[in-house]
């Protein structure tokens, strides 16, 4: 996603089982790179997660 993707956005690189298209290509971005799930941040379903992840988001945003 060239101009980034946005918390709570599906990745269009995401597989319909959720699977990486990029995963050990280059052009992976750095942060899907360096990101390393924990059993708190996939708790217990994708919507979980995805919460989490955009709680997360919003906590890291300069100047909030």
């Amino acid at each position: 996603m060239p101009d980034g993707k946005p918390a709570g956005v599906r990745c269009i690189q995401l597989t319909p089982d959720r699977r990486c298209l990029l995963f050990g290509h280059p052009s992976r971005p750095l942060v899907c790179q360096t990101l390393r799930p924990t059993p708190e941040m996939c708790q217990d379903s994708p919507p979980a997660a995805i919460a989490w992840l955009t709680q997360l988001e919003a906590d890291t945003q300069p100047g909030l």
